[in-house]
């Protein structure tokens, strides 16, 4: 490895940025105790900050050092679309009509199973809108199932425990659950088309294996939360006013469409910015449009770009050195430092891999997507809407990552041992 003076500040800058991830209580609590420079404090206390800040810093020492061109160059030549992409598909999927037909398909669901309301709603939530993650993508079966999870569970002065509980499996079951499909998780999405998997592929290999770790994680922590759970209101008593079937029917169908046109920024966004109008048009079947969460999460996204852009050259030795069985351990703990489709796109530019070697990456990859906020693109997602609900409208990253490690051993177990 012979890094450049820029890919060596941008590795440092990087283990800063993840530092930070772990920190911003701190930078809280000096937005109290120092109210002169409190909107600074505040602006670093914010996840969804960390990364765009710290890749500004990248940039400006590209600028300094190697000068403008190159460094105009690198931005020109990085990939924003999937968090072009997230933004959109945060704002159209947390939408009244939206929410009200996921949440219609959970009672639906939930009334089949022989358990307490609450508690079958809880289990649907975090089993059947995870799965759907692999037809409508992971960033809006993050968004859904945040969005309903904040209104039904959270909303009503959980515990902490639970709290972190249901985020963790969240994260975790999301992360797993877009495998289903070759072009709803991010991972999945970057080796799919160059090793030639397909539908029956991911079905076969990844798909029914996400789907028992969903349930299994979903269930158990139901099962650990049972009385607490009893004790929440019903989806009936937390009901809003109803939206019209056929406005239901249009935002699907622009929620489809997003969907559909996903890897074409120019127009997915045409789209949704008519779905702006629309929304706007009928304001009163909506609730307040998530636009600041969803810019956040693109920015956290595209900071993740930039600065995880300049990795590579110590990265791809650290997994390529790896044999099989070691690189699945390595992707899962390397993904909670770093974006996991990075891994995988790395993994997508080495030639003569053994099939063996590329399901122990992917699967690697997705197993340790619930452990950190950096792990899987969706998860800054479903953060920005849940944080509200924590002390101090800051979740802690150690909390996570703790409770993130069980429902992560069982995708382990369904990904590996099995």
């Amino acid at each position: 490895m012979n890094p450049t003076t820029i890919q060596l500040i941008a590795a440092l800058l990087f283990a800063v940025a993840i530092l930070h991830t772990f920190s911003v209580k701190l930078f809280e609590k000096l937005a109290h105790s120092d109210p002169r420079h409190g909107g600074v404090w505040h602006l670093l206390a914010e996840v969804e900050v960390v990364f765009g800040f710290w890749a500004m810093v990248m940039m400006l020492f590209m600028f300094a050092i190697e000068g403008r061109e190159t460094a105009v160059h690198y931005l020109d030549t990085r990939n924003f679309t999937e968090s072009m992409f997230v933004f959109a598909i945060m704002v159209i999927a947390a939408t009244r009509p939206v929410l009200q037909f996921a949440q219609a398909l959970v009672r639906l669901f939930a009334s089949l199973l022989p358990l307490p309301t609450q508690i079958s709603n809880f289990f649907t939530v975090l089993f059947l809108v995870p799965l759907l993650g692999s037809f409508i993508t992971e960033p809006a079966a993050m968004t859904v199932g945040a969005m309903i999870l904040s209104r039904t569970v959270f909303s009503h002065g959980i515990s902490a425990k639970l709290k972190y509980g249901a985020l963790a499996v969240l994260f975790v079951n999301v992360s797993i659950g877009g495998t289903l499909t070759p072009f709803a998780a991010p991972p999945v999405l970057m080796v799919a088309s160059t090793w030639n998997w397909d539908f029956a592929h991911m079905l076969t290999h990844f798909g029914w294996r996400s789907a028992l770790a969903v349930a299994v994680n979903a269930a158990a922590l139901a099962f650990l939360f049972r009385k607490e759970l009893a004790t929440l209101p019903t989806a009936a008593e937390t009901a809003v006013k109803p939206v019209p079937k056929t406005l239901i029917a249009i935002h699907l169908a622009f929620l489809a469409l997003v969907v559909m046109f996903s890897h074409h920024p120019a127009t997915f966004l045409a789209i949704f910015l008519f779905f702006l109008g629309v929304a706007q048009a009928y304001n009163s079947y909506q609730d307040r449009l998530i636009l600041r969460e969803g810019l956040l999460v693109a920015f956290f996204l595209g900071g993740l770009v930039v600065l995880g852009g300049q990795q590579q050259w110590w990265l791809q030795p650290v997994l390529m050195s790896m044999s099989s069985d070691a690189v699945y351990f390595g992707a899962a703990a390397l993904t909670a430092v770093t974006d996991n489709a990075a891994l995988t796109y790395l993994g997508s530019l080495v030639e003569g891999l053994t099939d063996e070697f590329k399901y122990a990456l992917v699967a690697g990859a997705v197993t340790g997507g619930g452990l950190t906020v950096i792990a899987n693109a969706p998860n800054p997602a479903g953060l920005s809407i849940l944080r509200r609900h924590f002390d101090d409208e800051t979740v802690n990253p150690l909390g996570l990552l703790v409770s993130a490690l069980p429902p992560t051993l069982i995708a382990i177990v369904a990904f590996w041992f099995i």
